[in-house]
């Protein structure tokens, strides 16, 4: 077997591979949210007691509907791992809002918990109607 000596410039051309890889992973998932259209101002908080579902997107996107039909949409400020894939999450609160200085906690399969990350602003959409 022959062993080649790591050069800078190799080391270089895998993290630049890496990079690449990785904004094109996270642009990826960015696009699974549907099209929405802001309707409103974002607000800080939303009321528990008035979430009926919630949709994950992707990594960073959670449409949380509200009883009466109303959609807000959060965007994380950053990449949350696995929640795209789990597509659930769990919070706790003891003012009966959930607020973007908040948290979420992945649940993964078999009980445990993954990671933990920040929420953002709650912005009211409206879902743009499907081309055709």
């Amino acid at each position: 077997m022959i062993k080649r000596p790591v050069t800078a410039l190799s080391l270089v051309a895998a993290a630049a591979a890496l990079a690449a890889c990785t904004a094109q992973a996270d642009r990826a998932e960015q696009s699974r949210a549907p099209a929405a259209l802001a309707v409103g101002e974002p607000v800080s908080c939303i009321e528990t007691s008035l979430i009926s579902d919630t949709r994950v997107h992707d990594d960073r996107t959670i449409d949380f509907e509200m009883r009466g039909g109303r959609l807000y949409r959060n965007t994380l400020p950053y990449r949350c791992s696995g929640l795209g894939f789990q597509e659930r999450f769990g919070y706790k609160t003891t003012i009966g809002r959930l607020c973007s200085t908040d948290t979420i906690t992945v649940l993964q399969s078999g009980g445990i918990n993954g990671p933990t990350c920040g929420l953002g602003q709650f912005v009211p959409i409206q879902l743009s109607a499907a081309p055709g």
